[in-house]
């Protein structure tokens, strides 16, 4: 489980924990990364309904964590990541980029 805080900011209150996930990683040619080596992000959701945004870490000495994201974020990342499978696990941010996402 991973500690779920408001802000990315250790010495905040936990608000929740989620199961870890790396779902927003992407293949590199390597190594599945959030963009940086021994990182990894993922998307998951508290039972209220907030958005938590998972920071993982291969590091020693540092501990995967989450923080609470807005939908719009949330709608940001699986975007940048290009898991666009994700949509269907959480078909009201499909909905939310529809509304705001330009087209053809």
């Amino acid at each position: 489980m991973v500690n779920v805080y408001e802000e990315a900011d250790y010495n905040e209150e936990i608000i929740g924990q989620v199961e870890y996930t790396e779902n927003l990683d992407h293949w590199d040619g390597s190594n599945w990364t959030s963009g940086g080596v021994g990182q990894h992000e993922g998307l998951s959701k508290l039972e209220d309904g907030r958005y938590v945004l998972i920071y993982g870490t291969q590091w020693q000495g540092q501990k995967d964590y989450g923080e609470t994201i807005s939908r719009e974020e949330a709608v940001q990342k699986i975007l940048q990541s290009g898991n666009h499978e994700l949509f269907k696990e959480y078909p009201e941010l499909e909905e939310l980029r529809k509304e705001t996402i330009l087209g053809e």
